[in-house]
């Protein structure tokens, strides 16, 4: 058991955002379902190794962007898939940022993409960052277009 996992508050839907989520990545597993008075109270559960809890807490508090859930991707076939798998029946946003259908905020982002950031020439990490301001789902190609053009500058 890890000793920080997040809890997410649902209204009802604790057991099907549980099983939305392993349909979604690849590595997923269910760890309980817990019920009162015949109905799901929370669940836990597991994505690519980090623990989650679910509760039904009812319509009292909702998901804002304060709190996001960032997904490390290795590829774009990975970006491509995590973002339209997560997005669906919710909003795609800007700069790699989704909601899924519950309202819970996504960062699908590929790991070049911080590497390019941080790189230690500004006017390469300055332009990436511009064409990334550019674009909802992160394409991998387009960042590396805008890096290279500052090697030929």
């Amino acid at each position: 058991m890890q000793k920080i996992r997040p809890c997410l508050w649902f209204d009802s839907q604790a057991e099907e955002a549980m099983n939305f989520y392993l349909s979604v990545f690849k590595r997923g597993k269910a760890l309980s379902v817990n019920r009162f008075d015949g109905k799901v109270l929370s669940v836990s559960f597991e994505l690519e190794g980090q623990e989650f809890i679910a509760l039904n807490g009812g319509p009292i508090f909702r998901f804002t962007e304060a709190i996001s859930l960032f997904v490390d991707c290795q590829n774009q076939e990975e970006v491509d898939e995590l973002w339209e798998k997560l997005s669906a029946g919710g909003s795609k946003d800007r700069c790699g940022w989704l909601k899924d259908r519950y309202g819970l905020s996504w960062q699908v982002i590929p790991t070049v993409l911080l590497k390019l950031l941080h790189d230690p020439d500004p006017a390469k990490s300055r332009a990436v960052f511009e064409a990334m301001l550019k674009m909802n789902r992160i394409v991998i190609a387009d960042l590396r277009k805008a890096y290279e053009a500052q090697n030929a500058a």
